[in-house]
């Protein structure tokens, strides 16, 4: 879904009173935007540019709204719209969102690896000198399919837990669950750590 950017129509209308939006928009809204913001920061590493960016996202799902009303899943349709967002933003900057060497990444990966490194201590005790630098699983995070990098860093840099994470991306709990044991297993192997050792406790609200 390529969606052009809200004009200033847009922008004055979602500033009329609150009766001017349905209260389903302002509970989405709600919902949303608060966990929004935060994965917005950590990869565009700018305070002022994420909230501008996830304010003009509700801008527009204001807009849409009846169409959002009516799809089938509205969590999935405002995430896949967030993350074209912060994508053209890492473009327009003359960053490319999907390149390993960009800041982006290396802010998301940062905020994420020594978390992870935890984790992997507990689950290889008897190999955690593989795990000391950080630098191997640095590269690894870099290298994870798209939705498993989003789980781990909604999970382990922003601190979500299973339901939240779900609820964020638009996909079931199972599927959060099985995203993270398989991100923590293609990070294992590309380590060298013995995967069949992994242990994969979900984590409480």
């Amino acid at each position: 879904m390529n969606a052009q950017p809200p004009d200033d129509r847009d922008e004055r209308a979602l500033r009329e009173p609150s009766d001017m939006m349905p209260p389903a928009f302002w509970a989405f809204h709600e919902l949303y935007h608060q966990a929004y913001f935060e994965y917005a920061q950590v990869q565009l590493g700018d305070k002022v540019a994420a909230d501008r960016l996830v304010d003009t996202t509700f801008i527009f799902l204001a807009v849409i709204w009846e169409k959002v009303t009516v799809h089938e899943n509205p969590g999935a349709l405002a995430w896949t719209l967030l993350k074209e967002r912060v994508a053209s933003e890492l473009e327009a900057q003359g960053r490319d969102p999907a390149a390993q060497a960009t800041l982006a990444f290396e802010r998301a990966i940062r905020a994420a690896c020594d978390p992870i490194l935890d984790s992997f201590r507990q689950e290889f005790r008897a190999q955690v000198t593989e795990l000391e630098d950080g630098l191997g699983l640095y590269a690894a995070m870099a290298r994870l399919p798209e939705r498993q990098f989003d789980v781990m860093v909604l999970q382990f840099a922003l601190g979500f837990h299973t339901k939240r994470t779900a609820l964020v991306m638009g996909i079931c709990e199972a599927t959060v669950r099985s995203t993270r044991r398989a991100a923590k297993r293609r990070l294992a192997a590309d380590l060298g750590l013995e995967i069949d050792e992994i242990g994969d406790v979900d984590d409480e609200e």
